[in-house]
């Protein structure tokens, strides 16, 4: 499948890492080049394992107290995220949301363990049944701002954060939203990092989990200024083996081709940040269609963060532009199947 997206621009953006709270913190994480520090293993997680989670991120104190009692962090961590956008100057009217998340692992094991182990005659926390819906951080996020577009989730692996942003553009071409936000959010926890543990693949050793949220504000190219970044063309495919080269080989051509962009012509490359024998896979790949062109591993400094991979790679691709990046290339790999594929146009990637 694919979809030309060049019709969407993209005229804000926000990130929420394990490098900090705000966007300053990842962009100068990045330039770094040394990854977030570790976060002690999450009480009942997999012994002798860390991840990499947003520093001092307490729902309450970020938020405030009012409507966060039985908030989740993966949701909190998204409203978070939206609520930056906002304040870059972006109008919340009309707007749509796509969110690209696994929903929060935690909150789903918890309602169950407490719906075994709680008394009667409630057994549960009605309040905490939301969170464990897959679409209750974008919803939570319409409601906090007042979002009254198209709101929707996405939960298709590390191919999320590109078949959110094809889905937001669509919207947009159609006519269904003036404005789309479009991102990614994850949490880090005790049981998402059980989940992985048990769905490893054989080969080199996984990355640590990571965290957080990020957002896009896209707007129509008509109605935003010119220079702004855009999709020039996103794809994706699927395979049935347990080896994924040749579909994201092809995947990245015909990203390529409909974007009229010769490889040599990519100054960065953005992989999902796999590890294991996806992410060796997709290294592999890359190495032998663009070459010299720097390779942008997110996901070695801030973890794997799963379905949010993607928008942190386009973000991360947006930060390269003050070097005098023009186009980039992020990629997604995931062992069940799926690889995309976008081709993304940085500022000034038009003289």
């Amino acid at each position: 499948m694919s979809a030309t997206a060049t019709g969407a621009v993209i005229t804000a953006w926000s990130a929420v890492s394990p490098f900090g709270i705000d966007r300053k913190h990842f962009l100068d994480g990045l330039r770094t080049g040394e990854p977030a520090r570790h976060t002690a293993a999450a009480e009942g997680g997999v012994p002798g394992e860390r991840g990499h989670a947003v520093p001092d991120f307490d729902v309450r104190e970020v938020l405030g107290r009012k409507g966060t009692r039985a908030m989740d962090r993966v949701t909190a961590l998204a409203v978070t995220a939206v609520g930056q956008v906002f304040d870059a100057g972006a109008a919340p009217g009309g707007t749509g949301l796509v969110l690209a998340t696994s929903g929060s692992t935690q909150s789903m094991m918890d309602f169950t363990r407490s719906s075994l182990l709680g008394d009667k005659p409630y057994h549960v926390d009605p309040a905490r049944m939301p969170n464990t819906v897959m679409n209750c951080a974008a919803g939570r996020c319409a409601i906090w701002y007042g979002l009254n577009g198209p709101n929707v989730t996405l939960a298709s692996g590390r191919v999320s954060g590109l078949s959110a942003f094809r889905y937001a553009t669509r919207l947009l071409a159609r006519g269904r939203a003036d404005t789309v936000l479009v991102g990614g959010a994850e949490e880090y926890s005790a049981d998402r990092a059980w989940l992985d543990f048990h769905g490893r693949e054989d080969g080199p050793a996984p990355r640590p989990l990571g965290e957080g949220a990020c957002m896009m504000l896209l707007e129509r190219a008509g109605t935003a200024a010119a220079g702004r970044p855009r999709a020039l063309a996103i794809t994706s495919r699927v395979f049935a083996s347990d080896d994924l080269r040749e579909a994201l080989r092809g995947c990245v051509l015909a990203a390529l081709a409909e974007a009229g962009v010769d490889p040599a012509a990519v100054d960065v490359v953005v992989p999902s940040g796999a590890g294991g024998r996806t992410g060796a896979q997709e290294t592999e790949v890359l190495d032998a269609v663009f070459g010299a062109a720097q390779l942008l591993d997110v996901g070695a400094l801030i973890g794997d963060t799963g379905a949010a991979s993607a928008c942190f790679g386009v973000v991360a691709a947006l930060g390269e532009a003050e070097t005098g990046a023009r186009i980039a290339v992020v990629t997604s790999a995931d062992a069940d199947g799926s690889v995309a594929c976008g081709v993304f146009g940085l500022p000034g990637h038009e003289r």
